[in-house]
């Protein structure tokens, strides 16, 4: 009869092991930091267009509400 144990045993618990040399592993350092750099790059450029487009949205509905401010104070003066 099987139990829980018989999976705990017989599955190896170690992962594959790599050797690769001081400069291969420079080398993958590198790629990997320019690959977080890139990245980086790119969300600041999605946060400036996303920061630009709800700035301008703000100032369009400022305009907005300063216009019905405006016709709204006017008119109750009549």
């Amino acid at each position: 009869m099987y139990s829980m144990f018989d999976l705990l045993f017989e599955t190896p618990s170690y992962r594959p092991v790599y050797v690769i040399s001081d400069s291969e592993m420079k080398e993958l350092k590198k790629n990997q930091h320019q690959e977080e750099l890139d990245e980086i790059k790119t969300q600041k450029v999605r946060l400036e267009d996303a920061f630009k487009a709800q700035l301008k949205h703000l100032e369009e509905r400022e305009k907005e509400v300063k216009k019905e401010l405006k016709f709204l104070s006017a008119s109750k003066n009549k």
